[in-house]
């Protein structure tokens, strides 16, 4: 057996879609708290600041609390977002498995709209399966 052999398969999210809003708006539904619970979770803490902590709260399962950890790592505004998303327990298999990823929002201007690009990065196969199949 290699090393390679041994390196675990990692698996991308990418949604790649182009909104019909300028890249100013679709940036207020990415970095305002109360926008962010309409169509994912509350996030407690969020602000589109590097370095900021903050967390998400979902269904606990076995070992794991049910909290996402976050850090923003970049922020551009009206142009790029990304933040670790952290969770899970390693005493779990399936949903609420150990995950450590990272979620890249990228917008650039589209004639009179705005591509959105959404690449969820780092799911290790296959222990994150389960996460990388809803989340999918």
């Amino acid at each position: 057996m290699t090393a390679l052999d041994l390196q675990p398969v990692t698996q991308d999210i990418v949604v790649d879609e182009i909104l019909p809003h300028a890249p100013e708006t679709i940036w207020k539904a990415l970095t305002s708290s109360a926008l962010i619970a309409r169509w994912i979770m509350e996030p407690s803490g969020f602000a589109p600041v590097e370095g900021t902590r903050f967390t998400f709260k979902t269904t606990p399962a076995g070992a794991w609390d049910g909290t996402i950890r976050c850090q923003v790592l970049e922020v551009t505004p009206n142009q790029c977002l990304a933040y670790s998303w952290k969770g899970g327990d390693d005493g779990n298999a399936g949903y609420g498995s150990r995950l450590d990823t990272v979620v890249t929002w990228t917008l650039s201007r589209a004639g009179s709209g705005t591509r959105v690009r959404l690449v969820h990065s780092g799911f290790e196969l296959p222990r994150n399966e389960a996460a990388f199949t809803n989340m999918g």
